[in-house]
């Protein structure tokens, strides 16, 4: 099957029910994405599919075919969600963050100027162990008014 990862073309001919996040970590060696639970639970693998976030850790390589697969890897690093994490000082251990900004990113696609209560639904699912949920919240608004 053909697909688009982080705007490169790829070829994939394995497992058609292998979920996409081992693909990524090991076949292509794109290691930002985590795994968490395993189960869709965490949010540590969201990844976008055709621009969509999704839990990389259940959706198989067949949902993949002709569709566009983002990574951590593929959101530059001066967009404005990663500038607002790093001037919010969110992360603490670091192990869910990648899923957090993804999960982010698709808000202010859909949602550019969320509120607090939008914030929170649409991370609701992204766990972190340290707590920074207020930051997180923070940072989100931050990126939200710099990319008026």
């Amino acid at each position: 099957m053909k697909l688009s990862v982080n705007g490169k073309a790829v070829d994939y001919d394995g497992d058609p029910q292998m979920p996409i996040l081992w693909f990524l970590r090991d076949e292509l060696q794109l290691t930002g994405t985590k795994f968490g639970c395993g189960r869709a639970l965490c949010g540590a693998c969201t990844v976008h599919l055709d621009g969509q976030a999704v839990r990389a850790c259940v959706i198989p390589m067949a949902a993949a075919a002709d569709k566009a697969i983002t990574t951590i890897e593929g959101i530059p690093s001066e967009h404005s969600l990663k500038l607002a994490w790093v001037k919010h000082n969110v992360p603490q251990c670091g192990y869910c963050q990648s899923g957090q900004i993804m999960q982010a990113a698709d808000l202010l696609q859909r949602t550019p100027k969320p509120n607090d209560a939008e914030i929170e639904q649409a991370m609701t699912g992204n766990i972190c162990r340290c707590g920074t949920y207020t930051r997180i919240r923070d940072a989100i608004k931050t990126a939200a008014e710099s990319s008026s």
